[in-house]
């Protein structure tokens, strides 16, 4: 009897003990199994043909400019390398590194493309001194530069609803060595099996019974992918068996390296807080502040042994466990070719080198970067950012910012007990640009939610009194900074039939002031006169030009009743800042797409600007304030050789403590007071101003010039009229003048020699008493 009928024969007898099990069998193939492959096969090539690994939206700070005379501190220079994620490593040689000698450093760019074109890679040494840099020096070409910038701090990350960080990397864009030693480590049949390894299956199971627990996985490279993918961690049948299925479906339809890069692109390498790190671009970044690709053999170890087990073996929580883990990794590169003995055992020899504030780029800077999204978000709309392959890259200095949260919160610390229900913000731009260099929402800088900054609209006080003298003195045949004010007493009926009486904040009233005194010391008789005589509703249309719109055209206006954000005043005093060019406040200079093609510019060109001889009599007079007016702490300072123009604001029963002031090159607006309202008992120079001292302690910056802009010319003024006089008439006062605009005939001193013969020679200011009344600014 041949073979085939021999079978016929015993399936024949054993037919009825199988049939029932064949037919059972059967209708679950095709009942269940088949169909139920069909829709795993379905939502795996939908998930994986549509998994384009989109690249999340990423803010960047702005680029570094490194030029000679350019202001910068060594603090300044190493808070920027170190939130652009440079790594002191004392050598400086590779890309993303810095070393420094005395006053030298020697730094390792990494390029960038941004907005303005980018730079390419350079090997450049910085040096610095009296607060500057004094030179810039290309090493690899041997030659000068006249500038260059480093690559900009990531600040924040966007990736659909989600906080998480990922890399994009294409497969030939990565090191030999990771695709290998992942391979060496991880699947090492990975090439031949069909997405599931038996052999492997079998090995693991025997070595687990040998042991008497797990003790090895089995798991491909496929099936891992599968599990981050599409399935969750619990240990059933159910979900073994679907990642199984799947990973065979998965190799079906692609090939070896499609599955491998969306493998080196997916898997998870780590956590900080609630943003995952997946990936390991993101996680070379995050464990090393380098790109993937400067990586050495050993911190290429190092991550492929995370793959087992990110948590546990967190190599900043449990370095020893790491280390254990990152040289067994290397032992197996060795034992497969993939290194040499030596360079196995030179590996094994160097610390782990983790940097120490592996920040990921969530949400830093919550205040600025509401600003951010409300100037984005006119161009591009929220799918658009949330599909990500965009780089926006702001205007943010993180130095600054770092200084400015601290300056915010040591003011407060240093008020006491006081400090507990005080809370600050602050706005700090490039007083020539416009560009928002930092943004402090809160006295606690991480702190989400209501935005001070942008959100608290508080009453100004005396922080508006420039603008009223802006306005005047923009009529240069009426006034000048020597102008005779009157500071008495004033009364004033209001519409609902009741008198506002306000004062001075010491209570007394001054006679007859120069106007540049009057503005110096806050006086606010004086400056409610005189804005009387200019005109409500020219005072009021002024401030309206900078889309205010809460204005109200009353006297009580004048001494700053109108309820402002810190980055209004901001937008005020950045128009007097930049010489009378009434520029925008920009958060944003760019967006770049995934190609590197600039698609969005954010750029103002100033015009010729607008009542400038004005607005430098104001700048002038501002920088008075600083020296012998309400801010005149600064003109007693370490800070005196900055010639700061500002001007403190106290608004009624001591609520808002104000101080705006600018330098060379940098505008700074401070907040302090209380959420309920309640009097926060600060002045503006017992509050605000303190903060502003407080930050340019440390920020680099340029002093304002304290000779009269263009256009002015210094002149003997007699205060009594406002008239040119001679330098030897008692009283006489120097001041800028608008060129011109006075008459070349001086008055001379004779009467008043003739009654200084007599004794009744008096001074032209003489302080009268006044009772304490209802109204209170400085």
């Amino acid at each position: 009897m041949d073979f085939f009928s021999r079978f016929r024969s015993i399936a024949s007898a054993c037919w009825p003990w199988l049939r029932i099990p064949f037919w059972i069998s059967t209708g679950l193939l095709f009942g269940f199994l088949l169909p139920y492959s069909l829709i795993l096969n379905k939502r795996v090539q939908d998930r994986f043909s549509d998994l384009v690994f989109a690249v999340p939206t990423r803010i960047y700070s702005q680029p570094l400019r490194l030029a000679p005379d350019v202001p910068m501190t060594p603090g300044a220079l190493e808070v920027e390398l170190t939130f652009s994620g440079y790594v002191g490593d004392g050598h400086g040689d590779v890309p993303g590194s810095w070393a420094k000698k005395g006053g030298t450093y020697f730094i390792s760019s990494r390029g960038y493309a941004g907005p303005d074109g980018g730079e390419l890679p350079k090997h450049i040494r910085v040096a610095l001194g009296e607060g500057m840099v004094q030179s810039v020096t290309d090493i690899g070409a041997g030659k000068p530069l006249k500038e260059t910038h480093l690559d900009p701090a990531r600040i924040a990350t966007v990736y659909g609803a989600k906080q998480e960080d990922r890399s994009y990397v294409q497969l030939s864009d990565v090191p030999q060595l990771l695709v290998t030693g992942l391979q060496a480590v991880e699947d090492r049949d990975f090439k031949h099996h069909i997405g599931v390894d038996f052999t492997a299956i079998l090995r693991a199971a025997f070595a687990d019974l040998r042991a008497g627990h797990t003790v090895q996985g089995a798991s491909t490279l496929t099936q891992q992918l599968v599990r981050n993918l599409f399935l969750n961690r619990e240990q059933t049948m159910g979900r073994k068996l679907n990642e199984a299925l799947m990973s065979i479906l998965l190799e079906m339809h692609y090939s070896k390296a499609r599955i491998l890069e969306a493998y080196i692109n997916e898997v998870f390498l780590g956590q900080q807080g609630s943003q995952a790190v997946h990936g390991f671009a993101a996680a070379s970044e995050f464990y090393f502040g380098r790109r993937l690709d400067y990586l050495r053999p050993q911190e290429v170890a190092l991550l492929v042994g995370l793959v087992k087990g990110p948590s546990q073996l967190d190599p900043r929580r449990y370095p020893d466990r790491a280390m254990a883990r990152r040289n067994l990794v290397l032992d197996t590169f060795a034992s497969t070719g993939l290194l040499t003995e030596g360079q196995a055992r030179v590996a094994k020899a160097t610390p782990l080198g983790v940097i120490a504030d592996g920040q990921l780029p969530h949400n830093r800077f919550p205040a600025f970067m509401e600003l951010v999204r409300q100037q984005i978000t006119n161009d591009f709309d929220e799918d658009t950012l949330k599909q990500g392959n965009l780089s926006i890259f702001t205007t943010l200095d993180p130095a600054t910012q770092l200084y400015t949260e601290q300056a915010v919160s040591t003011a407060i610390k240093n008020l006491g007990k006081r400090g507990d229900d005080t809370q600050g913000a602050a706005v700090v731009t490039d007083s020539k640009t416009g560009s928002v260099l930092a943004v402090v929402g809160s006295k606690l800088a991480d702190e989400q939610g209501f935005n001070r900054a942008l959100d608290a609209h508080r009453p100004i006080g005396s922080t508006i009194k420039p603008f009223v003298y802006l306005v005047a003195l923009a009529n240069p045949e009426r006034w000048n900074l020597a102008t005779p004010l009157d500071d008495s007493p004033i009364s004033m009926k209001q519409p609902d039939g009741s008198w506002w009486t306000p004062h001075n904040d010491d209570n007394q009233s001054h006679g007859m002031v120069p106007l540049v005194d009057a503005l110096a010391n806050s006086w606010n008789l004086a400056t409610i006169r005189l804005g009387m005589a200019v005109g409500l509703p020219r005072v009021k249309a002024f401030l309206d030009s900078f889309g205010l719109t809460d204005v109200q055209p009353g006297p009580s206006l004048l001494i700053g009743a109108v309820d402002l954000a810190p980055i209004q005043v901001a937008q005020l005093y950045q128009y007097i800042a930049s010489d009378g060019h009434a520029l925008p406040l920009l958060a944003v200079s760019g967006v770049v797409d995934g190609n590197g093609h600039t698609i969005k510019r954010y750029e103002v060109e100033a015009g010729k600007g607008e009542y400038q001889p004005a607005v430098r009599l104001v700048t002038w007079a501002m920088q008075q304030v600083a020296t012998y007016g309400t801010a005149a702490s600064l003109g007693k300072s370490n800070l005196a050789y900055l010639h700061t123009a500002g001007k403190t604001g106290t608004s009624n029963d001591l609520r808002d403590s104000w101080f705006a002031g600018f330098t060379g090159d940098r505008l700074a607006v401070f907040w302090m007071g209380r959420d309920d309202n309640k009097p926060s008992h600060l002045w503006g120079s017992t509050g605000a101003l303190r903060a502003w001292q407080e930050l340019f302690h440390k920020l680099p910056t340029v002093p304002l010039s304290a000779a009269p802009g263009d256009g002015l010319e210094m002149a003997w003024v007699n205060p009594a009229d406002g008239r040119r006089s001679d330098p030897a008439c008692s009283g006489a006062k120097q001041v800028p003048v608008i060129a011109g605009s006075l008459s070349t005939d001086t008055d001379g001193c004779f009467w008043q020699k003739v009654g200084n013969l007599f004794g009744s020679g008096q001074s032209a200011q003489q302080p009268t008493a006044e009772s304490p009344t209802t109204t209170t600014a400085q």
